[in-house]
């Protein structure tokens, strides 16, 4: 049976592992992995993903929009 988490549980935990993976070696980015699907109830491929789309996203693209408009 599968657990429920908040989307905002899932933000926190993808913010706490985005350094860890980074910079972790092949198979410490495999156990990090494996800890993330396992509490997330991600697909693996999906999880692989995420800290790397969460790592590309720039961090002002909001406020340059806005200061542009």
């Amino acid at each position: 049976m599968a657990r429920r988490i908040s989307m905002a549980t899932r933000s926190e935990l993808v913010a706490a592992i985005v350094e860890r993976y980074r910079l972790g070696s092949r198979s410490d980015k495999r156990r990090i992995l494996d800890e993330f699907v396992a509490v997330t109830g991600y697909h693996r491929k999906h999880a692989i993903r995420v800290p790397a789309t969460r790592q590309k996203r720039p961090s002002g693209v909001d406020t340059c929009i806005v200061t542009c408009i």
